[in-house]
């Protein structure tokens, strides 16, 4: 079993303090978190998650109002950065049969399900210990993490996060080039929101 764990624990201070999770992602109104949530489930991922912090009761409510198919986890301190998120995730996914984990940040909600599948094929491929989407030099989301690197990730410094452990096994890991620029380009700010979606953030 891999799940998949969406990081939406920070406070959104470059969005002006608005919940990017729950941003539109155009005129439908789908949400950012609603739009991944979807993405991994039309890739075959059955259990999602998403770890929220600083708006954790708006994401809740957004969730059970739309009836999205995902679990919500508190971070308590979700002032102690993204790695404290995704250790919050790890406690709740670290559990006999779960093989690895697809982790994605919620900036990224274009994503396509082509691109987490590739990851997935690869892992199936290689069981390779680390496998992430990459494309003329970028690295993109949703990074898999096989379980063997789940206590260095306990162990990571919260400071530098887990790009460390990235580091440490990007050699004997699995880059999958992928034509998706979904998933690599993070939306930030409003300008970045305006760029992608041709219109300011409501």
């Amino acid at each position: 079993m891999i799940p998949a764990v969406i990081l939406a624990g920070g406070a959104s201070s470059r969005m002006s303090g608005r919940p990017k999770a729950l941003l539109p992602t155009g005129p439908q109104g789908e949400s950012f978190l609603g739009r991944i949530v979807q993405t991994f489930h039309e890739a075959g991922v059955d259990d999602v998650l998403v770890v929220a912090g600083f708006h954790l009761d708006e994401i809740t409510r957004h969730v059970e109002e739309h009836g999205l198919q995902v679990r919500v986890l508190p971070n308590p301190h979700p002032e102690q950065g993204q790695l404290s998120s995704l250790l919050v995730a790890l406690r709740a996914v670290d559990h006999p049969g779960v093989r690895a984990m697809l982790v994605t940040l919620v900036d990224l909600p274009l994503v396509s399900p082509t691109t987490v599948r590739v990851v997935l094929d690869a892992y199936q491929r290689t069981g390779a210990p680390l496998v992430r989407p990459a494309s003329r030099g970028r690295h993109g989301h949703p990074v898999l993490f096989d379980r063997r690197l789940f206590d260095e990730l306990r162990r990571a410094d919260p400071e530098r996060g887990a790009k460390p452990v990235v580091r440490a096994h990007a050699a004997e890991g699995v880059e999958v080039e992928v034509n998706d620029d979904g998933a690599f380009d993070d939306i930030d700010t409003p300008a970045e929101y305006e760029r992608t979606f041709g219109q300011p953030p409501d």
